[in-house]
């Protein structure tokens, strides 16, 4: 039998925050899961599968029962054929690159952060950039998943289809993620152009910079002008060693983190901050070449709040002026840089951002030095605002205040998606205190 550990506190990457579940459980085969859901249903316990914590959002807390898969992390099969894998839901990402580099594969897109599990990409909708790529659980060909009474269910476009189109984004509301067969394409690597621009050239522009480069995404730094354009392409040029860069990259953050400290106390500073650290950091051009998984992904360094939308492409240019005129009027209120904004190609995932739509993500962030918090409520509601205005969707591992009667408007599918949720749950086992919200109230 199966044991559970009492005592355990749950946090997530931020430290923004945290439960004590009553039992945290490692399962480490399909059987343990099983026998955890009969022990949940004989004690009425809801049950949350948590990752890697990543989330800056309470989407994984729970104080009753909390299962990680971690020891639930094989690479099951690789059909080098037909470039496909299968692995097991708690496999990291960064773990799954090196299998893939192994046998000539990798996957075609892949979000900031690789020390994240399998199953918990896909579960809130991880995306990158590059119109011509989906968010990460397009990637995502098959799947198996065990439901609140313990039954197996395998899904994909041709079994189980509809339940497949649901559980690609799935908010650990559905059941118990086991496997995934992930979609692959030969091992590439990729030649990063970084180089300086502003937001008025950008903006007139986007389509010329969307066609120029596959994964294409730019930082604007608020109360300025300024832009730092990436452009992220295949290439066959050797791998370039990035010490240099890393460096400068680390130990300027790292002085960013101290300064932004001390504007805790002067708010004021932090304009002049985002002009100081573009000139020191971002106004020059820097080029490297490496594994794609290796460009994909960076380390995110210190703690933050963020928030991210998805909004149509065609309101890109009007969201961020939207934005920037609003911060101008609001001169007691400051943002920390960047904001990241990203292209994403449509697709018929039902909760999915980017649902019957190519997507801008416009990424807020408002970093949190040694730890401590900073003002943000008001910045965060005209940025909801605006999002809204312009028919925005949040990115569900994100921070945002949307209740299930938003999500209604925004989600052509939202209510298909509850009612599968409801079928395979309805005793609402995989519920928590966020989900209630955004499904049920």
């Amino acid at each position: 039998m199966v044991q559970g550990k009492a005592g355990y506190r749950f946090q997530n990457w931020a430290q923004t925050y945290s439960s004590c579940p009553e039992k945290y459980f490692q399962p480490s085969s399909v059987e343990d899961v099983r026998q955890i859901l009969a022990m949940a249903r004989q004690s009425s316990k809801r049950v949350k599968v948590v990752g890697g914590g990543h989330s800056p959002s309470d989407i994984a807390c729970t104080d009753e029962f909390m299962i990680s898969l971690d020891k639930m992390n094989r690479v099951l099969e690789v059909n080098k054929e037909e470039r496909r894998v299968t692995v097991e839901a708690g496999i990291f990402l960064c773990d799954l690159n090196e299998e893939l580099t192994k046998h000539g594969l990798a996957l075609s897109n892949l979000g900031a952060v690789a020390e994240v599990a399998a199953a918990g990409v896909i579960g809130t909708g991880t995306h990158n950039t590059g119109i011509d790529h989906g968010i990460l659980p397009t990637q995502v060909v098959s799947l198996s998943l065990m439901t609140a009474v313990g039954e197996v269910l395998h899904c994909s476009d041709s079994v189980n289809q509809d339940i497949f189109q649901a559980a690609r984004l799935h908010l650990g509301s559905l059941g118990v993620i086991l496997t995934l067969t992930y979609q692959c394409q030969p091992a590439f690597r990729l030649h990063e152009r970084q180089f300086p621009s502003t937001l008025t050239e950008v903006l007139d522009n986007l389509d010329f910079h969307m066609k120029k480069s596959e994964y294409f995404r730019f930082l604007w730094f608020p109360h300025t002008e300024n832009v730092r354009v990436i452009y992220q392409d295949r290439t066959d040029k050797p791998i370039q060693s990035t010490s240099s860069w890393f460096w400068s990259y680390a130990v300027g953050y790292h002085l960013l983190q101290f300064l932004l400290w001390v504007s805790t106390f002067l708010p004021s500073l932090v304009p002049w901050l985002n002009s100081l650290f573009f000139k020191l950091l971002f106004s020059g051009r820097e080029e490297r070449v490496g594994r794609s998984d290796t460009i994909f992904t960076y380390e995110c360094l210190f703690q933050q709040h963020v928030q991210d939308w998805s909004i149509p492409i065609d309101k890109t240019k009007e969201a961020l002026l939207q934005l920037k005129a609003w911060l101008e009027s609001t001169p007691a209120v400051v943002a920390h840089f960047p904001v990241e904004v990203r292209f994403t190609r449509g697709d018929d995932i039902l909760l999915s951002p980017c649902f019957q739509r190519d997507s801008t993500y416009m990424n807020i962030i408002m970093y949190r030095p040694y730890g401590k918090d900073v003002p943000r409520q008001q910045y965060w509601a005209a940025y909801e605002t605006i999002m809204k205005r312009v028919g925005g969707r949040p990115h569900w591992a994100k921070a945002h205040n949307c209740t299930r009667k938003d999500f209604e408007e925004m989600y052509p599918s939202f209510k298909k998606f509850c009612s599968i949720r409801e079928k395979l749950d309805p005793a609402g086992m995989f519920l928590n205190s966020y989900l209630e919200k955004v499904l049920i109230s």
